[in-house]
């Protein structure tokens, strides 16, 4: 799909606030109610937008340990990896999960309350997967994290 500039501006405007009313955005963009709604309809069903979501503080959710893992494995078939995907995908505490280049073959982002509830994570982890290597860093201090793609807007 081709995006222009309204597109573009559209969807910059909802990654910073998707709760915005129709007719604000419209408002913003420079068109009215039904053409603005139209587009928003069209960017969902190509799949640009998709889903809209609400940001939660993990601290105040008292979630407030980031754990980067790093995993090495000697498996490398797609039989393996349909598995490994479905297991660690289904972990509520992994938040991100990326096949990776490089030294690691994956990188996981695993949050959680404290360093005990990664310990408890990571005993359920290896249990259900086959790795060579696990590595994991703390996260020391979030300094800037965005659900905002760079957009050329």
């Amino acid at each position: 799909m081709h995006l222009n500039d309204i597109d573009l501006h559209l969807i910059a405007i909802l990654q910073r606030d998707a709760s915005i009313a129709i007719e604000e955005l419209a408002k913003q963009v420079g068109l009215t109610k039904t053409p603005c709604w139209r587009r928003l309809q069209k960017l969902e069903k190509s799949g640009i937008i998709r889903k809209k979501v609400a940001l939660l503080d993990a601290a105040l959710l008292d979630l407030s340990v980031s754990v980067f893992v790093q995993v090495k494995t000697s498996k490398h078939d797609s039989d393996w990896l349909a598995q490994f995907s479905t297991t660690v995908s289904a972990f509520p505490e992994v938040v991100d999960f990326y096949r990776m280049s490089g030294e690691y073959d994956y990188l996981l982002r695993v949050v959680v309350k404290d360093i005990a509830s990664y310990d408890a994570f990571y005993q359920r982890f290896i249990q259900a997967t086959s790795l060579t290597d696990v590595t994991s860093s703390f996260a020391m201090e979030e300094i800037k994290r965005s659900t905002e793609l760079p957009l050329p807007y």
